[in-house]
Parts: C-alpha cells; structure tokens; sequence
C-alpha cells in the first residue's frame, strides 16, 4: 500500500484525521500532525489528548499498512507516558513499530517527539483488536 492509498483512506472514513503521513514500512509507519494554537492547553504545551489521539492513530496506520484496509480495527488499550513538553509551534511526530501481530490482537509502540528533536516527549503502548475474518 502507498501512503497515498492510505491517506486517502482517512480522508474518505475518517474525514475529522488531521495527520499526515510520512512514512509506511513493514510493521512500522510514520505520522506527523501540525501543532495549531486549538491543540495548545494553559501554559502553551500540547495537550495530553492530542498526544493521545497521534500515538493511537500512529498505531492505526501502522497495523491498517499491516493488515490491510480494516476500518473495523479498534483499540482495545492505550497506556501512554509523557516524558517531556513538547515544542507548541513545531510538528509533533509518531514513529510507531508494532511489537507482535496476532491473528486477534496487535501490540504496537509509539514514540512522539517535537520535529527536530532527539528526545521523545511522550511514549505509548497500545493493543488493537482485530475483528475476524468472514
């Protein structure tokens, strides 16, 4: 699959996805998303859920580029640190690589990090349940 194929996917079933996507390798994809003044919480750092939603849509395209399109893929947990603040006028970036690819479950690793910097600013760790194929 391409990361065209795949961005058009979003754009077309999930339209509100605003992400893009830089790279998609084997168990592995990643994502960026443009910081904008809504995503900011008091204080000027990007807020907790919109680190959420980037590690957890990370994950989703890494095991959708895996799997196949399956829109019905859904997680199941999503247990995440934050570890730094991030930049507020700089991308955020999700590098996720999946850690074991089940028939029903797939565990998947995500580290973000501020465009341009080496430390990550926060790391997740998520399951997706995989509905059965018919």
């Amino acid at each position: 699959m391409t990361k065209e194929q795949m961005q058009q996917f979003f754009a077309d079933e999930f339209p509100q996805a605003e992400f893009t996507i830089d790279e998609l390798g084997h168990r592995c994809a990643t994502i960026r998303k443009h910081i904008e003044f809504k995503h900011l919480r008091p204080g000027g750092t990007v807020s907790g859920p919109v680190m959420m939603e980037l590690a957890d849509a990370a994950l989703y395209v890494t095991i959708l580029n895996e799997i196949g399109l399956v829109a019905l893929a859904v997680t199941t947990n999503l247990n995440i640190n934050f570890l730094n603040k991030p930049e507020s006028e700089k991308d955020l970036i999700a590098e996720c690589k999946l850690i074991k690819v089940g028939k029903a479950l797939i565990i998947g690793d995500v580290y973000l990090y501020s465009e341009g910097k080496e430390d990550p600013v926060a790391h997740a760790v998520g399951t997706y349940s995989v509905p059965p194929k018919r």
